[in-house]
């Protein structure tokens, strides 16, 4: 059974399709597809349907990462069919704690930034919607930083499951 990750932003157009995108491709780097599977959603549902915001699919494109992207809100019952839910700024890591059904499935949310030892203390990604295209690329760079990280605890797990 592959190991499960979401990526959840606010709307699910900017910071986690980002996220989803990029550490999709860590993945298949590699080796790992089908071990690993990487989703993402929104703690709303403003943006359901939409394509993601039109600055991140250019920031993501320009890194030669895909842009195709489908936004949706993340229920409660995908807590099940997931180990881990990786939450962009701590004002989503609370939202989805506060949805979690169990103890078991809040102890799944984590902070992105918490995989990048270089992050210090601040562990938020900023929105970058209402900023201009700099934002984007910071963002970008500070996921990019974050995904190294994540993806070597994940492997760890997964060695540990192969043994």
């Amino acid at each position: 059974m592959p190991y499960r990750v979401c990526f959840v932003c606010t709307g699910n157009i900017c910071r986690s399709p980002m996220a989803e995108s990029v550490f999709r491709a860590r993945v298949g780097k590699a080796g790992l597809d089908g071990l690993i599977e990487v989703d993402s959603a929104g703690t709303g549902g403003w943006h359901e349907g939409d394509g993601a915001d039109p600055r991140t699919v250019a920031v993501l494109e320009a890194e030669g990462y895909p842009g195709d992207h489908t936004a949706r809100r993340f229920r409660a019952s995908w807590f099940a069919g997931r180990n881990l839910v990786i939450a962009l700024d701590s004002g989503h890591l609370r939202a989805l704690r506060r949805l979690a059904p169990t103890p078991g499935d809040a102890a799944k949310v984590r902070l992105l930034r918490s995989y990048d030892p270089a992050a210090g203390l601040d562990l938020d990604v900023p929105d970058p919607y209402y900023g201009h295209m700099d934002d984007f690329v910071e963002c970008l760079e500070m996921v990019e930083s974050a995904s190294s990280g994540l993806l070597a605890e994940i492997c760890e797990h997964v060695k540990g499951q192969a043994a």
